[in-house]
């Protein structure tokens, strides 16, 4: 998206975008309006790229130890698009590489100008330095950094759950008496661990919904009254977490570095979903973010004297779209609450039948296509004979997902085929693979000769690892990039206070895309490979 001058605001502009690539969905894809007037709704979000010129849709903890990496914990709005940005960021990674392999002299599109999104880094060698000893090793990982004139902005049709919307949840409320808090035994608590927050601090954790007076705390995901619990927290936490991670997963961390900005730069949402209270308190440095406002954990490479790059929080903008542009691009808003009265006037069509309004239960998903013109050479399952294009932006994924795994498939026997490519083993398996095809290309540095294995000695093995908690925990020295965001990560959990992993889904490797039809390929593994 351009950000060149208009006479509509940035954040009208990210919306309409959004909305016009939505619209161009297939049905199948879309919330339901049925012949009696009645609908479903459902929230949407959209992360969009910006150059300059100059529901409860979550797994109870119960349910998480069955998952074996195959199906999606939390499916609300917010966290599938940073899943399907990591996911489309590891495809653009990839097609740069292929074209590297093709011409290393020049990665150009066909009008003759670079990756539109990513680029190499630059470093200070030891043989540039004099300083430093040319015996030194260079590690040149990550390898990539998203281009400096590139900004991302996530907009949303909702308010994030959680914090960010308790002012607008209260006013809501016919009944404004708050769900009850629910004790956590002594059983729920996780093992003490250096790698964890102090449990002490987690003896509660509260329902979306629950204890008003409470403000500025970590909560979990929303849902019925009678649901059972999830350990899933809420939109608004994990995006004031993103405020110190960035939007990289951690399997885009092994290829792009931590710059200013792969951060969010601006959360845009609807203005009657705007409580600036709410989300002054919830995202900026003068709220419960705060004392991390000094805080840094750079990313220092054994070459380098210092680092601009790094973690630290970073707080994004919130922008705001008029209610009478949201009204008009968005027919599958939920529903406001007013009171009985009004809803007999107001929702009593001409024929005297009430309008009514349900939740969707279907996700849609989708991602543009790499930026440069050949293809990326990894197969993609998406469950689809079509792929649309949207909007004129070719397509490079498209799912339809319900109860986290691909439409058409059961939650309660999770398979490969049935997962969706934004889960922890398709997104681990799609790195891997990433890896593998173009590993020298990633890994070496023809600058000083070096072999590919020199290249690679020290850094994680990620194809190696037996599961996926080893393939998350770093075991590297501190300064290696995954190192320094774990505990940039494991340090904002305990200043936010009240985050209760939901642990039980990390004990399973790479075998679990292995297909038993040896016919079929899943995510790019050729099961003549075995699929490891």
């Amino acid at each position: 998206m351009d950000s060149s001058p208009s006479s509509r605001p940035l954040a009208s502009r990210i919306a309409s975008l959004v909305h016009a690539h939505f619209d161009r969905l297939p049905a199948r894809s879309k919330p339901k309006i049925f012949s009696d007037g009645s609908r479903e709704w459902i929230p949407m979000t959209g992360i969009v790229a910006v150059k300059e010129r100059t529901g409860a849709k979550c797994l109870p903890a119960s349910q998480i130890p069955q998952c074996q990496g195959l199906v999606l914990h939390d499916c609300h709005a917010e966290i599938l698009a940073i899943r399907a940005f990591n996911y489309w960021l590891l495809q653009e990674c990839h097609a740069l590489l292929v074209e590297e392999d093709k011409s290393p002299s020049s990665v150009e599109q066909e009008d003759g100008s670079k990756s539109v999104f990513i680029q190499r880094r630059t470093y200070i060698t030891s043989g540039d330095d004099p300083s430093r000893p040319s015996s030194q090793p260079t590690v040149n990982w990550p390898a990539f950094e998203i281009c400096p004139d590139i900004h991302f902005y996530m907009y949303c049709t909702c308010a994030p759950c959680g914090d960010a919307s308790m002012e607008l949840c209260m006013a809501a409320q016919e009944d404004a008496s708050p769900w009850e808090v629910t004790r956590r035994t002594g059983s729920d608590h996780p093992s003490p661990s250096s790698d964890q927050p102090d449990p002490a601090l987690s003896e509660t954790m509260l329902d979306g919904r629950a204890h008003f007076s409470l403000l500025g705390i970590v909560r979990r995901k929303p849902a019925r009254m009678d649901a059972e619990p999830t350990k899933s927290k809420s939109c608004s936490d994990k995006l004031a977490l993103r405020q110190v991670s960035s939007l990289l997963s951690v399997e885009t961390s092994h290829l792009v570095a931590p710059t200013d900005n792969v951060y969010l730069a601006g959360l845009v949402l609807p203005e009657d979903e705007i409580s600036p209270a709410a989300c002054a308190r919830s995202f900026s440095e003068t709220g419960r973010m705060g004392s991390l406002r000094d805080r840094s954990w750079p990313l220092l490479q054994p070459d380098q004297s210092s680092s601009t790059t790094g973690y630290r929080f970073r707080p994004f903008q919130i922008l705001s779209v008029p209610i009478d542009e949201v009204e008009a691009l968005w027919p599958f808003a939920k529903p406001k609450a007013i009171s009985t009265k009004e809803r007999q006037i107001d929702e009593v069509e001409a024929v005297g039948v009430p309008r009514k309004a349900k939740p969707g239960n279907v996700s849609s998903i989708w991602t543009a296509a790499p930026s440069l013109s050949h293809p990326c050479l990894l197969t993609t399952d998406t469950g689809s004979k079509t792929l649309p294009v949207l909007n004129h932006s070719k397509t490079g994924l498209y799912e339809t997902v319900i109860n986290g795994v691909k439409q058409g498939n059961r939650q309660a026997n999770p398979t490969a085929r049935g997962a969706s490519s934004l889960s922890r083993a398709k997104l681990w398996g799609l790195l891997r693979n990433v890896l593998r095809s173009s590993e020298c290309l990633v890994w070496g540095d023809g600058d000083n000769g070096r072999s590919c294995s020199q290249a690679r000695e020290g850094l994680p093995a990620t194809q190696d690892a037996d599961s996926y908690e080893a393939f998350k925990r770093s075991e590297h020295e501190s300064t290696s990039p995954l190192r320094v965001r774990q505990l940039a990560i494991l340090d904002t959990k305990r200043e936010m206070k009240g985050w209760v992993p939901n642990h039980g889904d990390e004990a399973w490797s790479l075998k679990v895309l292995v297909d038993s039809n040896k016919r079929r390929k899943i995510s790019g593994v050729n099961h003549r490979e075995g699929g490891l």
